[in-house]
């Protein structure tokens, strides 16, 4: 009987493998034993950095809000906490866009998170 090879699958796996290997340089992107390692540290990299990239962008925006702050005489620290006394409902996200694109609105949000530090100073 003769020797089966299987080599439809065999072909199949390896230009699967290469084609997610395509754009990279050299030997990665065009020999299989090279393009399987570059694939899986890829794979991994992408991985890690899907969660990293969420880290990344609290971070920018608890930056943006600091800054925005700060021009108005108040710590990023000493806003939440005025803000969570006033009971506000708005996430790091929107008050980094509102202090970017809206500083009207975020002096305001501001001015409250103060009058809210005060009465609980007088408490």
């Amino acid at each position: 009987m003769p020797r089966a090879t299987n080599s439809v699958a065999y072909r199949k796996r390896r230009k699967k493998m290469l084609k997610k290997a395509k754009g990279y340089f050299g030997n990665k992107s065009r020999l299989y034993r090279y393009a399987k390692e570059a694939v899986a540290h890829a794979l991994q990299y992408a991985y890690r950095d899907r969660r990293a990239k969420k880290r990344t962008w609290r971070s920018l925006w608890i930056v943006r809000i600091n800054a925005a702050c700060r021009e108005l005489g108040l710590s990023y620290s000493r806003f939440t906490e005025g803000l969570k006394a006033a009971e506000c409902p708005l996430n790091r996200k929107v008050l980094a866009d509102l202090a970017v694109n809206d500083p009207i609105a975020f002096s305001a949000l501001v001015d409250q998170a103060k009058e809210a530090l005060k009465a609980k100073a007088a408490k």
